[in-house]
């Protein structure tokens, strides 16, 4: 008996101490995380002033945890709904297309009342709902860590970068370019 009271005791203190400590985006239990979380922002991000300069070839590494706890990726803050990591404009040679659009248009919704869950995939091509898309190169590492057979996601329109959509992970508040590939 005081061995399985001992063990109790033990879980009970493991359990009480994962509690307390900082959930993912930083916010403690209880109150809404600072991103993710099943946060949906309102709105796509605004485009980049015409008034800047273009922007010149990317750093080898960015960085984009830009407050403890927040990711190391592009995400948007569910406070105020800013997207971190969104700010190279229309010139960045990373989101260049010869042929924007040439597998057509993404006609199945955007914004926050179309949430769309994950049906397969990877990174290379992922579908939902009958629509494909694939990450852009420059995005992949990150997305690492979506289910791409459960995460929900949401599209946005990219105001600076023509013939990408910006997919938003509902679940961890991250988002990455996308290609829409077409649809079935």
């Amino acid at each position: 008996m005081k061995p399985l009271l001992g063990l109790f005791a033990l879980t009970l203190m493991f359990s009480v101490a994962a509690y307390t400590q900082p959930q993912k985006g930083g916010s403690k239990p209880g109150r809404a995380p600072e991103v993710g979380g099943g946060h949906i922002p309102s709105h796509g991000p605004a485009p980049v002033k015409a008034g800047k300069a273009p922007a010149a070839a990317p750093a080898a590494h960015q960085t984009f945890a830009d407050k403890g706890g927040h990711p190391e990726a592009p995400h948007v803050h569910a406070k105020n709904d800013q997207w971190v990591g969104h700010s190279t404009g229309p010139n960045d040679p990373r989101f260049h297309l010869d042929h924007p659009w040439e597998h057509g248009h993404f006609t199945g919704g955007f914004g926050k009342g179309h949430v769309w869950r994950l049906a397969g995939g990877n990174p290379s091509r992922f579908w939902f709902g009958g629509f494909y898309f694939s990450v852009a190169p420059a995005d992949i590492g990150y997305c690492g860590d979506w289910l791409w057979d459960s995460d929900q996601i949401v599209i946005y329109e990219d105001p600076d970068h023509i013939g990408w959509y910006l997919a938003y992970n509902v679940r961890l508040g991250t988002y990455v370019h996308v290609m829409f590939l077409g649809n079935n």
